[in-house]
């Protein structure tokens, strides 16, 4: 397996592996400390039982000697190098008493400390490092009464050599836990990214045109990826395919009158005529192809686009244009209404549907737009003559009236793009009599 620095596995594989031995190291030193504590505790506890082992033990004579029995309950007090040693000074007396066990060694015995208060720590001696315990007590005998400081100290090696094997036993099993949870967390982040790589082996087939888009089922949190990425792949495919549509269609439909102006280059006399109505023939075909192609469709990511301003501009336009007739624009849109859709398509559409309603209308034209079943309805009807032939009228250079001035494109258009956002338009009479043109548009 490639392990590649820059690629977000390794950055998750990294960054776990890096919290994980942190939180271990972090664990591992707070065990240690507090099984350190726990063990410096226990060691102490036993040097307080030994002071009071030597408080049941020690007596004083009439004369105020110190007096202990030849043989104590802890046997490591009677031999010598044992490790542990105990020391009672008396006070007053200046004198001293040692444990067998401190026989030729010399053990650094602390040598006062209050009535009643005990004292632990750790003393440096010329035998190494020990634990003490001392306490300071008012010994009261039957005739006389004498301050007493008991000492025991213990070697510190015992206590070395308990933490020594806890913190090796305790590093063994921390990091063959560390290095078990590093391999699971590995594995489980192999797991879980592999969805990411099956969809760039699949974008990798698609760029080599080995497969049409993704095809592999995915978790919630890539699907809507994939499912925008099979969309745009549609789109981009839709969109090759009209414009080579509209080339073919072009190819084919121009044939016809360069036919014709080539027939008439033999009629010298009727060329002017024949020009002028053939040439304006091929350009309806190239407007009516170019809109064709240039319709962008259904847009998922278009952004939303407010529709009052795009019906008022083209009002404004139309009521400069046809000024002559006076006619009455009425735009009923809701300020707030907007929709996914591309800004040439909407004024393409909407234009050629408002400039239609123009040329028939008698006196008024009305556009209404709104939104109902998640679903954008535009109506647009004039008081006009209305539609002879509402099927007809669709069809490229179809026109209702030879009378008035057009080239039977506008619907067309119309038509064609209202198909390519998957919409319905519909042609029929308004109560007026007049014309009425309904466009439902469904959500991208």
């Amino acid at each position: 397996m490639r392990f590649d620095f820059g690629s977000i596995r390794a950055r998750l594989i990294l960054g776990a592996a890096l919290v994980l031995l942190s939180f271990m190291a972090v664990a591992g030193v707070a065990l240690q400390r507090a099984y350190d504590e726990s063990v410096r505790a226990a060691h102490f506890a036993r040097l307080q039982g030994t002071v009071y082992l030597l408080l049941a033990g020690a007596e004083l004579d009439a004369s105020g000697a110190l007096v202990m029995p030849a043989q104590l309950a802890e046997p490591r007090l009677s031999l010598p190098g044992s490790g542990l040693y105990a020391s009672i000074l008396n006070v007053h007396r200046g004198e001293a008493w040692h444990s067998a066990s401190a026989v030729g060694t010399a053990a650094p015995f602390q040598r006062s400390a209050p009535v009643g208060e005990w004292r632990y720590g750790t003393v440096e001696g010329p035998g190494g490092t020990f634990l003490a315990a001392t306490y300071g007590v008012r010994w009261a005998g039957r005739a006389v009464e004498a301050p007493l400081v008991l000492s025991v100290l213990e070697h510190k090696a015992g206590f070395d050599r308990e933490t020594r094997v806890f913190q090796r036993t305790l590093s063994t099993w921390l990091g063959g836990a560390a290095l078990l949870l590093l391999l699971s967390q590995t594995v489980l982040l192999q797991w879980g990214l592999s969805p990411l790589r099956r969809v760039a082996l699949e974008i990798s087939r698609i760029e080599r045109g080995e497969q049409a888009e993704v095809q592999g089922r995915y978790p919630s949190e890539i699907a809507a990826l994939t499912d925008n990425l099979n969309t745009l792949i549609k789109q981009e495919r839709v969109r090759q395919t009209r414009y080579k549509e509209a080339l073919s269609f072009l190819a084919h439909s121009l044939k016809t009158p360069l036919a014709v102006l080539r027939t008439a280059l033999a009629q010298p006399q009727q060329l002017p005529a024949t020009v002028a109505q053939q040439v304006a023939r091929m350009d309806d075909i190239v407007q009516h192809q170019l809109g064709r192609a240039a319709a962008s469709g259904a847009a998922r990511f278009a952004p939303h686009l407010a529709l009052a301003p795009i019906l008022n501009r083209i009002r404004d336009s139309l009521a400069k244009v046809y000024a002559d007739r006076n006619l009455t624009f009425t735009i009923d849109c809701p300020p707030g209404l907007s929709w996914r859709i591309d800004e040439g398509d909407a004024f393409e559409m909407l234009g050629n549907v408002l400039d239609n309603a123009a040329k028939w209308a008698g006196s008024r034209v009305a556009a209404t737009a709104w939104r109902e079943a998640d679903a954008l309805h535009i109506r647009v009807e004039d008081d006009g003559p209305g539609f002879a032939d509402t099927q007809a009228v669709l069809q490229l250079h179809v026109r209702g009236d030879e009378k008035v001035p057009g080239h039977g494109v506008g619907l067309a258009v119309v038509s064609d793009l209202v198909a390519s956002h998957h919409g319905e338009l519909k042609l029929s009479r308004s109560q007026g009599g007049g014309a009425r043109l309904d466009i439902v548009l469904p959500a991208p």
